[in-house]
């Protein structure tokens, strides 16, 4: 594919992902299945509350990152440095969009460089496809998307769905494993491995760790749909069948964390302080949000930093409410894990128990 038409196709997925209904249709991300115990006497006084988080040996104020959006194309460089201001500011994080545009085309650099500069203290994630890295991309193009946003970690997607989906799409996966393991095993950053709204699975999380991953971003179904982009873009029949693919957010989150001992990321479908907290408790390290940030962030860096804001205090609300001094805490407050959820979970041979006996009292 062509720089030019790389930049058009970054262009598409914004106007799309801002104009249109490309969230997942009948499924959700699976946070209505999970229930929190009120604690009516929580013993915690609300200011005295810690949302201070350690990931990847980055403080965090909060358990929170914006997720890999965008860049590439003209309309990046507002979003991508209203993002940045706000997280830096806040004390967070943010992940850019796949970077592949700008080593096709390096007048590009600027629309990912942008963060950096706008965002001089905050942990920055660089970005590319997995897939690029059977097409010709190796640890040096790695390393470049990381000096170019001077990156913290780098995320290597996932996005087979959108590529079976997508007319130009590349479909060749074979190998794709290894080249992660290769370029974990020489690059000088943590490499997060990250799904793009599908999900990850127990069997993949395994075989990630041993190809030596840092970390996991779950990227589950329940947010944006890129089977949905592409339906919009004109991949009708295809689109639509495969709209609503893939492994709900909840469910992912419990397959990686109760597989292995590696830090995770929660995302996909995350649209509130109380998705955030239920993500947190299910055992995740830090939690994601994409889509509602990219509508303040076409805005300004205050819309985007009032919303964060927003997320950040309802996170502290259930805190309260579950008797929770701090983040860490959450991991030990019993969960109700109820409906489709739970016969997901139970299908799949997962432990529910776990959750429920938390506090020495069972909860069926």
């Amino acid at each position: 594919m062509s720089a030019e038409k790389t930049e058009q196709r970054k262009a598409e997925h914004i106007r799309i992902c801002l104009e249109e209904k490309a969230q997942a249709k009948n499924v959700t991300a699976g946070f209505e299945d999970v229930k929190f115990v009120h604690r009516a006497l929580p013993e915690v006084n609300r200011e005295d509350i810690s949302l201070s988080t350690v990931f990847l040996k980055k403080t965090f104020s909060a358990p929170l990152i914006v997720g890999a959006m965008t860049g590439g194309t003209e309309e990046a460089v507002t979003i991508n440095q209203n993002i940045a201001m706000a997280v830096e500011k806040l004390g967070l994080g943010m992940g850019l969009g796949s970077q592949r545009a700008a080593i096709e085309n390096c007048a590009l650099e600027r629309t990912f460089a942008v963060a950096r500069k706008a965002a001089p203290d905050a942990f920055l994630i660089a970005n590319i496809g997995g897939i690029q890295l059977v097409h010709g991309y190796g640890v040096k193009e790695v390393r470049k998307v990381v000096e170019m946003i001077d990156a913290d970690a780098v995320a290597i997607h996932l996005n087979a769905l959108q590529e079976a989906v997508q007319p130009e799409g590349q479909t060749s996966f074979k190998g794709v494993l290894a080249k992660i393991g290769e370029v974990a095993s020489k690059l000088d950053k943590p490499v997060i491995v990250k799904e793009t709204g599908a999900g990850i699975s127990a069997e993949d999380a395994e075989v990630l760790k041993n190809a030596g991953v840092a970390a996991i971003d779950v990227g589950g179904v329940g947010g944006t749909s890129f089977a949905a982009v592409e339906y919009y873009r004109g991949e009708k029949v295809l689109g639509e069948a495969f709209w609503d693919w893939g492994i709900p957010t909840v469910a992912s989150i419990v397959e990686v964390v109760q597989s292995v001992k590696l830090p995770v990321i929660a995302s996909g479908g995350i649209r509130s302080g109380v998705d955030m907290a239920k993500a947190l408790a299910l055992g995740a390290n830090l939690t994601s949000i994409i889509q509602p940030v990219l509508e303040t962030a076409v805005k300004s860096s205050e819309a985007t930093e009032e919303f964060l804001l927003g997320l950040i205090n309802e996170l502290r609300n259930v805190l309260l409410l579950v008797g929770a001094k701090n983040v860490a805490d959450l991991a030990s407050v019993p969960l109700v894990i109820c409906n489709e959820i739970a016969e997901w979970l139970k299908i799949r041979g997962f432990n529910l128990e776990e959750y429920a006996l938390r506090g020495g009292v069972f909860y069926s």
